[in-house]
């Protein structure tokens, strides 16, 4: 199969930069997402999704591969353009050259958990990211990730006594990586916050993780673009 590429220019260069209230650049080397690397989310989707949006501030398309799970509401809650978007539910047993083909094209790639990655493979599509610039976040483990962020604790607020509204999960992540990032660090956040994106949690010193008062629910657009589906 081929892929139709959904954007062939990246905007401001592809910094892949996250947005300066974001606390996942507390997490990333150098406080955001270099082109040309990949991030593994410890298969956690709206982490997953949180670091694409962070991601495709600076870029123009994304692609998800591998990922029939994904969902369209869920996407454009965390930040996500789903009229720059696109989605290859089944790559097929040649995953890695349709991986590829998509990398080359589009600067901001999900992956899900398609199988081992071969050394060889591995080489391979790190190559295309260095050369296309684009950035790889993958749902699983991948070889080769310059970060490695997992939600290792998470509890839903809002419910209280068996009734009442869910208002957004309160997770702890914890990030790893190469070189002097190898040292594990954490960070609390909401993932997702109230209206689906995601949140920092403050007092009101900003000097500890404390959770702030959530109070409405962010508005749901009553048109939606729609997200193409390839393959």
């Amino acid at each position: 199969m081929s892929a139709r590429p959904v954007a062939s220019v990246r905007a401001g260069g592809g910094t892949g930069e996250p947005a300066p209230s974001s606390p996942l650049g507390a997490l990333l080397p150098g406080g955001r997402i270099r082109p040309g690397t990949a991030v593994s989310t410890g298969h956690d989707m709206p982490l997953l999704l949180a670091l694409a949006a962070e991601a495709s501030r600076t870029a123009v398309g994304w692609a998800a591969v591998g990922l029939p799970q994904l969902g369209a509401l869920a996407a454009e809650a965390a930040g996500l353009d789903l009229a720059s978007g696109m989605r290859i539910d089944d790559p097929g047993r040649h995953w890695a050259q349709v991986l590829a083909t998509v990398a080359e094209a589009v600067p901001v790639v999900l992956v899900g958990p398609l199988g081992p990655v071969p050394d060889r493979i591995a080489r391979r599509l790190a190559a295309v990211l260095r050369r296309s610039g684009s950035i790889l976040l993958a749902a699983g483990p991948w070889q080769g990730a310059e970060a490695r962020l997992q939600v290792v604790s998470a509890r839903w607020e809002g419910v209280g006594d068996g009734h009442g509204l869910l208002r957004g999960r309160r997770v702890r992540v914890a990030a790893a990586g190469r070189g002097a990032a190898a040292s594990p660090r954490y960070a609390e956040m909401w993932l997702p916050g109230p209206d689906g994106a995601v949140a920092p949690v403050l007092n009101e010193s900003d000097a500890t993780y404390e959770p702030s008062p959530i109070t409405a629910v962010g508005a749901v657009r009553e048109q939606r673009p729609v997200l193409r589906v390839v393959g």
